[in-house]
């Protein structure tokens, strides 16, 4: 069901807020414990519709799932049987294709449909089927229907076509039970990339090398169960960060992995952002001046492409004009439409860049949110913005933020969800 937010905006925001639990770190742990015999405890999980849906395709693998605290899950995928796996839920979602490695590695043999999720861009398969294919996959395409089998799996070197976040966690899911030692070279370094793997290690796997481009997997011939905590989310950090930034009052963001966040803190200081940092907390006064700056999306350790439209949003408030250039995916800069609606001084050069210059005033519009990193940066542009915004298609924003609009009433704003 469709829903909106009413924002009105203006309003200084202060007080304490906590970083959740990471969707992109939460949802290739769920799907890797269709590997794991017995019971996983998974602390620190965010409440959100993407990880809701990951659930629910393992519920229709027959798999026991519960809630068991706040942010804890506990799953044993024991009794998982792929043949009653639910299509519809596969294809709602983009994460979805983290079941691929997972499923194939344990059942031989998986047809998954052609997985869904924002419209960003075009984002091919044709990394993981790489893989797989590398690791003894065979892979065929028939209606939408893809299939992949493989009467075993083994260890080889896998040079990855491009730094695929879960093309990587594919592969490393399909590795870890596989005959023999994997190598995946060129592979995605990202912290949640590195939590998977952490996980993974935590229920008997052998996997070196984490937190680099190149990992290292000695196959085991199982997994047990274990207890994980999932790290915070560094892109919601950086969000509430550009939050605080904008909206005139003192923001303290608490549960921060400050070394997962190197160069969002450098692109901050660019813009003349000033905070501090000090015990797994960042607090970000109201800002007296802030100044243009240029940013470039790339794979970690470089600027993560999911904060680009956040920042989009923090250059309205920056004197002169910086740069954002996102060569990642081709589709990210349709909040700039939106965002333009609202009186922003923009210019979208190609579909990878824009000029944002200011600062200028910002006034409320009905807008519509396009995707979940752009619906965020549309609710940073409403509480900013003079008189009253409308963000519809709101429901969007929770695939990746938990509760954002309570958590933001909390500290302050007036904003409220009709619908839903």
């Amino acid at each position: 069901m469709t829903s909106r937010l009413v924002i009105r905006g203006g309003l200084p925001l202060n007080g304490e807020i906590a970083v959740m639990g990471m969707k992109n770190a939460a949802t290739p742990i769920i799907a890797a414990t269709i590997l794991v015999d017995g019971e996983c405890v998974i602390d620190n999980v965010p409440r959100l519709s993407d990880v809701e849906r990951m659930l629910d395709i393992l519920r229709s693998l027959g798999s026991e799932v519960a809630w068991t605290g706040d942010h804890q899950l506990t799953v044993n995928t024991t009794g998982a049987d792929i043949a009653s796996i639910d299509d519809r839920a596969v294809k709602a979602m983009r994460s979805s294709v983290l079941f691929l490695g997972p499923l194939l590695s344990r059942f031989r043999q998986v047809s998954l449909p052609e997985p869904g999720g924002c419209l960003i861009g075009n984002r091919p398969l044709e990394t993981h089927f790489s893989a797989l294919k590398d690791l003894g996959a065979k892979v065929e395409c028939a209606d939408g229907l893809y299939t992949l089998t493989a009467d075993r799996l083994v260890g080889t070197t896998v040079v990855l076509s491009e730094m695929s976040v879960t093309g990587t966690e594919n592969a490393v899911m399909a590795a870890v039970r596989a005959e023999g030692r994997t190598v995946i070279r060129l592979a995605a370094a990202e912290p949640h990339v590195a939590d998977l793997c952490v996980f993974l290690n935590g229920c008997g796997a052998r996997i070196s090398g984490i937190g680099t481009n190149v990992l290292t997997i000695d196959g085991v011939k199982g997994l047990h169960g274990s207890r994980h905590s999932v790290i915070p989310d560094q892109i919601e950090a950086g969000t509430l960060a550009v939050i605080g930034a904008v909206t005139k009052g003192t923001i303290r963001i608490t549960g921060i992995e400050p070394d997962h966040l190197d160069i969002i803190f450098l692109t901050l200081r660019k813009a003349g952002v000033r905070f501090s940092v000090e015990d797994g907390a960042m607090t970000v006064p109201s800002q007296a001046s802030l100044k243009a700056f240029r940013l470039k999306a790339m794979p970690h350790p470089n600027f993560p492409t999911d904060l680009q439209a956040p920042f989009g949003v923090l250059a309205t408030r920056c004197q002169g004009t910086s740069l954002i250039h996102d060569p990642m995916y081709e589709g990210r800069l349709g909040y700039v439409n939106e965002m333009v609606k609202m009186g922003a001084n923009a210019i979208v050069c190609d579909p990878h860049r824009v000029l944002v210059s200011g600062p200028t005033p910002l006034y409320g519009q009905e807008i519509r949110s396009l995707d979940l990193r752009a619906g965020a940066s549309l609710v940073i542009a409403g509480l900013v913005a003079a008189g009253e915004t409308v963000i519809h298609g709101a429901e969007i924003i929770d695939r990746g933020y938990e509760r954002l609009d309570d958590r933001l009433r909390a500290l302050g704003a007036d904003l409220v969800r009709e619908g839903g």
